[in-house]
């Protein structure tokens, strides 16, 4: 080989080195940039949604106060139906938006996109409406990372790097999960394996979860004390339980789709739309404040208090339309959460009939309620290893983890056997037909006003 060959080779590899470098160095500041928007995000929606909470119970004593608090939600719903209508990327979770992005489906002003998400997400939590933190937090995060990529003008391969890390790293910092935030990454929106995804995630992942930490501790997100071990003889009873959640995630999927078609299809104005969730939450806030929001203050009572049968069938159900009219009327707000939610609750319904019917000691209800939640969250995204990671770090422990994978093969299993799509893939092709729809009407209208014209 010529010395000619042999310096352009290493002028090569020198290139590709310093290009790895430049993306380890461009993750970490977008780690750290995201860890601080979310970590801010989560910090104002809790102590916000406190004060809207301890609104709502004041009620109780203070009928007069009623008034005040629908006048106040009517007025939030207006902010957030201008928000929507001055950027309408930001409706509903956010992941279909990024995933869109990085396949080229879809172009977005990231700087609006991300001002715009962080207040209309913010009003939505924190008046009450039942959606999470995450799909808000992972969209917030891929802006921050294409905003990077296109400041610095990086190439198009460049660009999907840093938005799969921004993204990664807001699910990190929304739950305190690194790894589920990496494998999201790879598992949702990239759908294959890539040693420059993992890396530029992992880096951004762990930075934004060493600032929330900073701020929240070390304490899980879902901390649920001591959790025992399920001895191996009652392993049977996950195969009821995975069945339970995997027909459960076909029904919570085709009603989001559902109750997204019924808003379209409605012809009222935005701020109607949207003024709708809002009054629904303000009636369930004075008679049930604990169903609103995504669902964490549901999950934690399902530990401490032994709810009847009736009752968590009530909750269940009025959870499962609560949510289906917050996302389909498209106000900006996850899933995630609440799909957790639903799973706990069909999970500390299954494990009462286990233990009332089938002598399985109650010691591992809490089991059934873990359990369920990450086979609710299979059985919906279709991430199955995502599912076992993101529900093992919230709850900070390993002792379910064989239980865990059985559980989420079964929902899994059973979701297919439906014939359920993955549930972000279904809102990104609902989003990319209405958008097509959108511009085939305008286009028509066009030719038809050229046609008078002449």
């Amino acid at each position: 080989m010529s010395s000619d060959n042999t310096d352009s080779l290493d002028n090569v590899l020198d290139e590709e080195q310093c290009s790895k470098y430049r993306l380890v160095r461009d993750s970490f500041l977008v780690g750290i940039a995201v860890g601080c928007i979310i970590v801010a995000y989560r910090y104002l929606s809790f102590r916000l949604g406190n004060e809207f909470v301890s609104l709502y119970k004041a009620c109780d004593a203070n009928w007069h106060l009623i008034p005040g608090v629908f006048i106040v939600l009517a007025a939030l719903a207006w902010i957030v139906a201008k928000e929507l209508k001055h950027e309408s990327m930001i409706s509903g979770s956010g992941i279909p938006v990024v995933k869109g992005t990085l396949h080229k489906h879809l172009a977005v002003k990231w700087g609006a996109v991300l001002f715009h998400k962080f207040v209309g997400g913010l009003i939505c939590l924190a008046a009450g409406l039942s959606v999470g933190r995450e799909g808000p937090s992972v969209q917030m995060g891929g802006c921050v990372g294409e905003g990077v990529a296109k400041t610095q003008k990086k190439s198009r391969s460049e660009v999907r790097y840093l938005i799969s890390c921004g993204a990664a790293a807001g699910l990190s910092a929304a739950f305190s999960a690194p790894l589920a935030g990496v494998m999201f990454a790879l598992e949702e929106l990239h759908k294959n394996f890539s040693p420059l995804v993992l890396l530029s995630a992992m880096i951004a992942s762990l930075s934004a979860d060493f600032i929330a930490q900073q701020f929240f501790g070390l304490i899980p997100s879902l901390n649920l004390g001591e959790i025992h071990s399920l001895p191996l003889k009652y392993y049977w009873s996950l195969l009821l339980l995975g069945v339970s959640v995997g027909a459960s995630g076909f029904v919570f999927n085709k009603g989001i789709l559902l109750s997204q078609r019924l808003f379209r299809l409605v012809r009222l104005p935005l701020e109607i739309k949207i003024l709708i969730p809002f009054l629904l939450t303000g009636v369930l806030g004075l008679f049930s404040p604990l169903l609103l929001g995504g669902g964490y203050d549901l999950i934690m009572s399902l530990k401490t208090t032994h709810f009847t049968f009736a009752i968590l069938l009530g909750f269940t159900v009025v959870k499962f339309l609560f949510t289906f009219v917050c996302f389909g009327s498209g106000v900006p707000g996850g899933i995630f959460f609440p799909l957790l939610a639903l799973g706990a609750l069909i999970g500390n319904i299954i494990g009462i009939a286990l233990v009332v019917c089938l002598g399985i000691p109650d010691t591992y209800m809490v089991n059934f309620i873990i359990l369920a939640m990450a086979g609710h969250f299979a059985a919906i995204v279709k991430a199955p290893i995502t599912a076992v990671i993101l529900v093992t770090e919230m709850t900070g422990s390993l002792e379910h983890l064989l239980a865990l994978c059985l559980v989420v093969v079964v929902a899994q299993l059973i979701s297919d056997m439906l014939r359920t799509r993955p549930i972000y893939d279904e809102l990104l092709d609902s989003m990319l037909a209405v958008r097509n729809e959108s511009n085939t009407t305008r286009r028509n209208r066009f030719v038809e006003q050229l046609r008078y014209n002449k």
